[in-house]
């Protein structure tokens, strides 16, 4: 290993050449999401650098006191097999001493993280492509109002395992190729959900919905801003009715990957997950 390599917090501009790494491996990350992801813990991004040169990186974004998520663990493939990814790795770890930490794992690395003590949750699967069809349901969803968020906040928290008001804050606002809509029934919020332009068409994400009709809902508001391009949506596979309304939009399945956790899983009714948020922050 280099002797002048050292893991350090990204600085400016560093995590936006990450995320071009991510695109790189295939990740097919938002074309904004650098604007949301520092707002979930700016404190939460790492590189491996050599010198002023960063190869490799990590992020282990804090959630509260008892909880965080490992992401965006990449070292370039010019600078791999040589100990980078072991030393960025433990330093990004070491920044969530005493949480349970969570990660969304490809097959060829789930043994590896198991190894590190990650035991498997469930398996998350990517359902991809143009959608033929909207789903009918009997409500109605309507685009967020910015300034409107407080009972999303609430009800987001009430299935994500800690509160994320600074990220959905940044994550739901209205940009160009990014859209937030929410359902209520009787004024009480039954869902909602994101859709964001990527390198690759959209993905749509998170998708949290009480029950089928929400979320069907939601699609039917969504998916039209993808304008026929190529739709991502990533399901919990225990959600039956979530991968029935993808297939019936003729979806189909195109990755996949398996939530994992060292410590104690955190209790998520997976039942309101239609779509998990992001495979980088959980």
């Amino acid at each position: 290993m280099n002797s002048e390599f050292a893991v350090r917090s990204m600085r400016p501009g560093e995590l936006e050449l990450v995320l071009e790494w991510a695109r790189q491996e295939g990740w097919n990350p938002g074309l904004d999401d650098s604007l949301a992801f520092l707002e979930a813990d700016p404190s939460g991004f790492f590189v491996g650098a050599i010198g002023e040169v960063p190869v490799g990186s990590i992020s282990v974004v804090k959630y509260g006191d008892s909880f965080a998520f490992l992401g965006l663990y990449i070292v370039h493939p010019d600078f791999r097999g040589k100990g980078y990814g072991k030393a960025i790795w433990e330093a990004g770890i070491a920044t969530a001493e005493g949480r349970t930490i969570g990660l969304d794992g490809v097959a060829a690395q789930q043994q590896n993280y198991r190894r590190a003590g990650f035991e498997p949750a469930y398996f998350t699967i990517r359902y991809g492509g143009v959608a033929r069809a909207l789903p009918a349901s009997a409500l109605v969803a309507h685009p967020v109002v910015d300034s409107r968020l407080e009972g999303l906040l609430r009800y987001d928290s009430a299935i994500f395992p800690q509160p994320r008001e600074a990220f959905l804050a940044a994550w739901c606002t209205g940009r160009k190729g990014r859209r937030t809509a929410v359902v209520r029934k009787s004024h009480k919020i039954r869902g909602y959900g994101t859709i964001r332009r990527c390198y690759e068409g959209y993905k749509i994400g998170p998708l949290f919905a009480n029950d089928v009709d929400s979320a069907a809902a939601l699609l039917a508001e969504l998916v039209p801003e993808a304008k026929g391009a190529t739709v991502f949506i990533d399901i919990p596979a225990e959600n039956r009715e979530a991968i029935a309304l993808a297939e019936g939009m003729g979806l189909q399945p195109v990755f996949e990957t398996m939530r994992m956790y060292r410590g104690a899983a955190p209790a998520i009714l997976l039942k309101h997950v239609f779509g998990v948020t992001t495979l980088e922050l959980g």
